[in-house]
């Protein structure tokens, strides 16, 4: 029972650190990257190349695997979403979806669909409580969730430019008016969102060790759940959110059905969003019109 909860908790760790970004992007710019889950999936390739094909230590890859995915953060938003900054939702989905296509078939002609198999990045021993075998990834994972919600909570609350999103978020006009460069911002959220999802790329593929161009779409769709479980927007309700989804699909593999277990876990969002659909954490905006 302690086991399936630590792994749970492991599991959601990964999906919020993946829901952080996509509540950050909502949150600012208003709009639902679906390509996120697909930056993962090149941050967890560039760790791969860094160390299997390089030989780098697992630190250097990872902060190289960091520097790539926010780098690409900025080229997408750039590129894909900068020009639909004033078009519909539905463009902006639609461009979200192509990009999204566009990463799984880069990374399907440079690397295959052969499966790769992930080295190990977490060299730590495994930390054993009587019976109980707690895997040092399991451990890394929600220390490292932790520390970046808490990061990422002080960064909105404390910093010149975290204030600066924060106004961006509630009024991009208001914000222009008042001096603060609405474009770089955006553009700052999209790197540190993508920069998050390397992170969440290299701490999934350590955890389930097999890497392919299709490894960030369930996750990359299962964050996105998260967040708005927990409340999209809310960084502390990302994190709840993908805990308590981890939580629910681990149990549910191991007392109910692993074929159900992704049924199960939609199954809860939607009970959750009748009941209060703002999310766990979300709160009403009042609109003037």
């Amino acid at each position: 029972m302690l086991s399936y909860l630590i792994n749970g908790i492991s599991l959601g760790s990964v999906y919020a650190i993946i829901a952080l970004g996509y509540t950050m992007v909502y949150g600012i710019a208003k709009m639902l990257n679906f390509a996120h889950g697909d930056v993962i999936m090149i941050g967890g390739y560039m760790a791969f190349c860094s160390t299997s094909y390089l030989g780098w230590p697992v630190i250097p890859s990872v902060l190289f695997s960091i520097i790539v995915c926010t780098m690409l953060g900025i080229v997408i938003e750039r590129l894909a979403y900068k020009p639909l900054r004033d078009a519909s939702s539905l463009a902006v989905l639609i461009t979200a979806i192509g990009v999204s296509y566009f990463l799984q078939n880069a990374a399907l002609l440079i690397w295959s669909s052969n499966p790769k198999a992930f080295p190990n990045m977490v060299e730590l021993p495994n930390l054993v409580i009587g019976d109980i075998q707690i895997s040092s990834v399991a451990i890394v994972t929600i220390i490292a969730c932790i520390v970046i919600m808490i990061a990422l909570t002080m960064f909105t609350t404390k910093t010149k430019l975290g204030k600066a999103m924060r106004a961006v978020s509630e009024d991009k006009g208001a914000a222009q008016l008042m001096g603060i460069n609405v474009n770089a911002t955006i553009s700052m959220t999209f790197a540190i969102g993508s920069g998050l999802a390397a992170i969440a790329g290299v701490l999934l593929c350590s955890a389930y060790p097999t890497l392919m161009p299709t490894t960030g779409a369930m996750p990359g769709i299962k964050a996105f759940t998260a967040a708005v479980f927990g409340g999209i927007g809310s960084i502390p309700g990302a994190m709840l959110g993908g805990i308590l989804l981890g939580i629910i699909e681990i149990f549910a593999k191991a007392y109910i059905s692993t074929q159900l277990s992704d049924a199960i876990v939609f199954a809860v969002l939607i009970i959750v969003l009748i009941v209060k659909p703002t999310g766990l954490l979300g709160k009403k905006m009042a609109e003037k019109v």
